[in-house]
C-alpha cells in the first residue's frame, strides 16, 4: 500500500484533521436510526386504527354479532378446544362484509388487549403501499415493537436492523425470520414464564388484494400478472403458516380474503391441520343483520329528512333485504345512493327497488358495486368468455319447460364447457367470490351465483365491461364468437360432450340435461361451418332422442321442441331459393320422426310462408303476414284489421301457439 506513511513505524501524530475531497460515497442508512430505517419500510395506511382507514366500513352495532363472537371466542379460549388451530381463515364472498367484520375484531382486540399487529391490504382504494407485499413484514414488526409488553421484542428488532441493514431488500420469509421469528426466539423463555399479559392476535385483511410489483424494464402481461400474483399470495401464506408452527411464536392469525383457488388449496389441504375456516354463509343469518342495519340507517334519514315514521314500508324493507342476498355491500351501497341528496329519499328508494324506473335510465345506484365486479371479472384469464358463461349458465332456465326450474348440475356444465381438460376452471374457476363452483367429484350441486347485482351487472346496456371489451378484443363486430354456440354444435356432431364421458351411465345423464334444454338455446344455422356441421350430424338420431326422451321434471313438450328445431335450421334459409342442404336433412328428420309418431306436421306451403312472414318483406310483407296467420289459424281472424294483425303476429312470433307439429 502506498501512501505517506508506507513503512512508517513507532510515531506519534497529535491534532490530525483529514479532508477527503473525491471519491465520496455516502452510505445511505448513515446517520439513520434502526428504527428510522424501519419507519421508512412501513405501510402506516394498513393498520386498523390508521387515519387512511377511518371511513372504512365497520359492523354496525348489535350486527354480525354471531361470527364476532366467534372469532373472539377462538382469540381468547381457543386453546381449550379438542383440536386447537392457530390460523382462523374467515372468508366468504364478495361483499358479505369480511373487511368490515375484521375491522370490527380488531376493534374489539385493541380495546381488550389482545391485538398485536394488524395489515389491511388494498389492491383498489388507500395508498399504493398497501397493495404490495413490500411493505407488510416491516409494518408488522413495527406494530409489535410498539407494545410495552414487549420492548424486549422491539429491541431485538431494532438491533436486527443495525446488523443488517438491507435486511427490507431481502426475500420476504427471511425478512419475516430476522425481524419477528428470531426475536422471539431470543426470547421465548423469558415470554413463557413472565406473568405479563401478552396480545394474542394478528389480523391480516384483505391478502388476495395483495398485487405484484411490475419489473422496472418492462410491464407484467396479463399472465404473468396473474401467475406474479398468486406466487406473491402463496409466500405470504406460507411465512405465516411456518409463523404459526413455531413454539416460539406466541399469537394466533387471522386471515381474511375471498375464497380464490390458492387460498382454499392450501388453507383446505397444505394448512388443513392448523387452519379453523369460517365462510360467511346462511348458517350467521345475515338477512337479520341487514335488516338490523338497514331499520337503523332509515331511522337516520328519517331524522334528516322529517320522514314519517312509516317510510319505508314493511314491504320496501322486505324486498331490499331479499335483492340484498345476505350481502352487505349491496344494502350498503343501496343506502348512499337513497340518502345522497340528489332526490328525495322515497324517489331514490323507489329507483334501487325498480318500482319506478321513468326518467332515470343514466341513474347507476350501484357505481361501487360495479367497480367491484368489474375488478374481480377483468383478472381473469378471458373476461369475455367468463362474462359470457356466467350468462349461459345464469339465462338456462329460461330455456327450459321444467315444471320446478331445477338448476342443471355443475357436473353437466362441466362437461357442456370442457373442449379441454381443465377449461371450466379457466373460465369460471376464477371467480369464487362470485359464484360457488362445485368440486368435480360433487355430481349434482348447481354452480349457484352468490348475488342477484352480478345479474343486473352483466346485463346492463351500459356496463363498463363493455369498454373493457372493446379495449382488449376491438369493436363488438370483431369480438369472438359466443362460446356456447361452438359447444352446442359440437355436441351434436358427437352426440354427447367433446370429452367423452367415463361411464355409460355417465354419458346418459349428460344427454338427458342436454336434451332437457329446449332447443331455443341453440344458435341458428348462420355460418358454412355450422351448415357442415349440422349437414353431417345424425339428425334423425337426435330427432328420435328428443321424441322419445321419457318424461320427467326436465322434459320439454315434445311439440315445442321440434318446431324450436325447425326454426333453427330453416329461418336462416333464403325465401326464394332452395334451402340448404343442412336445412333439407333436418326437416326431412323432424318430418319423418313426427309423422311415425302421428304428429301433425307442416307442409311446404307453411314453410314457405314462415319465411316469408319472418322477413317482413314490403310490399309482400302484408299478404305473406296475412296468409302466415290464416294458415296457422285459419278461423277467427278474418275480423281483424291490418294494425290488429300484426299484433297478433308480434304476440305470437316464435312461439308455436296454433300447434304446427301437434300430435294427431
Amino acid at each position: 500500500m502506498s501512501g505517506p506513511f508506507h513503512n512508517a513505524s513507532n510515531f506519534k501524530i497529535d491534532n490530525l484533521e483529514i479532508v477527503q475531497t473525491n471519491n465520496t460515497h455516502i452510505h445511505p442508512y448513515a446517520g439513520k436510526s434502526a428504527l428510522e430505517r424501519l419507519e421508512e419500510h412501513i405501510s402506516p395506511g394498513a393498520a386498523h386504527n390508521s387515519d387512511e382507514r377511518c371511513e372504512a366500513p365497520k359492523c354496525h352495532p348489535e350486527t354480525r354479532a354471531a361470527v364476532q363472537g366467534e372469532i373472539l371466542s377462538w382469540i381468547t379460549e381457543g386453546d381449550s378446544d379438542a383440536d386447537p388451530k392457530r390460523l382462523l381463515w374467515l372468508t366468504g364472498p364478495a361483499g358479505t362484509g369480511k373487511s368490515a367484520i375484521a375491522g370490527s375484531v380488531a376493534e374489539t382486540c385493541s380495546e381488550q388487549g389482545l391485538l398485536a399487529a394488524t395489515f389491511f391490504f388494498s389492491s383498489f382504494s388507500g395508498s399504493a403501499d398497501r397493495r404490495s407485499k413490500a411493505c407488510f413484514v416491516p409494518t408488522l414488526a413495527y406494530q409489535l415493537r410498539k407494545h410495552t409488553s414487549l420492548q424486549s421484542v422491539g429491541k431485538a428488532i431494532l438491533s436486527a436492523i443495525d446488523n443488517d441493514p438491507a435486511i427490507f431488500r431481502t426475500r420476504l420469509k427471511d425478512q419475516f425470520t430476522e425481524l419477528i421469528l428470531k426475536p422471539f426466539r431470543q426470547l421465548h423463555g423469558q415470554y413463557h414464564t413472565s406473568t405479563r399479559t401478552l396480545p394474542k392476535v394478528i389480523i391480516i385483511d384483505g391478502v388476495d388484494e395483495c398485487e405484484p410489483l411490475s419489473p422496472p424494464h418492462r410491464p407484467f402481461t396479463k399472465e404473468e400478472a396473474q401467475v406474479a400474483r398468486e406466487k406473491g399470495h402463496l409466500e405470504i401464506l406460507n411465512l405465516l403458516l411456518d409463523a404459526v408452527c413455531d413454539p416460539a411464536f406466541p399469537f394466533r392469525i387471522v386471515i381474511v380474503s375471498r375464497p380464490e383457488r390458492q387460498f382454499t388449496t392450501f388453507l383446505t389441504e397444505t394448512a388443513s391441520n392448523t387452519t379453523l375456516k369460517l365462510f360467511l354463509d346462511d348458517e350467521y343469518n345475515p338477512d337479520a343483520d341487514i335488516e338490523l342495519f338497514l331499520n337503523a340507517k332509515f331511522a337516520e334519514m328519517r331524522r334528516r329528512y322529517h320522514l314519517p315514521t312509516s317510510w319505508p314500508t314493511p314491504e320496501q324493507m322486505s324486498t331490499l333485504v331479499e335483492k340484498s342476498s345476505g350481502q352487505f355491500i349491496y344494502a350498503a351501497t343501496a343506502l348512499r345512493f337513497v340518502g345522497d341528496g340528489a332526490q328525495l329519499p322515497q324517489d331514490q328508494l323507489n329507483i334501487v327497488l325498480g318500482l319506478v324506473i321513468e326518467n332515470h335510465s343514466e341513474c347507476n345506484p350501484f357505481q361501487e358495486l360495479d367497480a367491484l365486479y368489474l375488478h374481480i371479472l377483468q383478472a381473469c384469464p378471458d373476461p369475455l368468455a367468463t362474462t359470457r358463461w356466467i350468462a349461459t349458465v345464469d339465462e338456462e332456465p329460461q330455456y327450459c319447460n321444467r315444471p320446478h326450474r331445477r338448476p342443471l348440475p355443475a357436473h353437466f356444465w362441466r362437461q357442456f364447457i370442457e373442449w379441454v381438460p381443465g377449461e371450466m376452471e379457466r373460465f369460471l374457476g376464477c371467480i369464487p367470490s362470485l359464484l360457488f363452483l362445485p368440486p368435480p367429484e360433487d355430481r349434482q350441486s348447481p354452480i349457484r351465483v352468490y348475488h342477484k347485482s352480478l345479474h343486473d351487472f352483466l346485463n346492463t346496456r351500459n356496463s363498463p365491461l363493455i369498454s373493457v371489451f372493446i379495449k382488449i378484443y376491438g369493436p363488438p363486430h370483431q369480438w369472438p364468437r359466443n362460446c356456447r354456440v361452438g359447444r352446442v354444435l359440437r355436441i351434436i356432431q358427437n352426440k354427447g360432450p367433446v370429452i367423452p364421458a367415463r361411464t355409460q351411465q355417465d354419458h346418459e345423464e349428460f344427454l338427458a340435461h342436454f336434451l332437457s334444454i329446449s332447443p331455443a338455446f341453440w344458435s341458428r344455422v348462420r355460418t358454412s361451418e355450422d351448415k357442415r356441421i349440422f349437414l353431417s350430424s345424425d339428425a334423425r338420431w337426435w330427432i328420435d332422442r328428443y321424441l322419445d326422451e321419457p318424461p320427467n321434471d326436465y322434459s320439454a313438450e315434445r311439440s315445442m321442441t321440434m318446431w324450436y328445431i325447425l326454426d333453427r335450421v330453416h329461418e336462416p334459409c333464403p325465401i326464394f331459393y332452395r334451402c340448404s342442404d343442412a336445412c333439407k336433412r333436418w326437416r326431412k328428420a323432424i318430418v319423418d320422426g313426427c309423422t311415425a309418431r302421428a304428429y301433425v306436421v307442416p307442409g311446404s306451403l307453411e314453410l314457405f310462408l314462415r319465411r316469408a312472414a319472418n322477413r317482413r318483406l314490403l310490399p309482400l310483407g302484408r299478404p305473406f303476414i296475412y296468409l302466415y296467420i290464416r294458415v296457422r289459424n285459419p278461423r277467427g281472424t278474418d275480423h281483424l284489421s291490418w294494425a290488429q294483425l300484426r299484433a297478433y303476429e308480434r304476440g305470437s312470433w316464435y312461439m308455436p301457439t296454433s300447434k304446427w307439429i301437434r300430435p294427431a
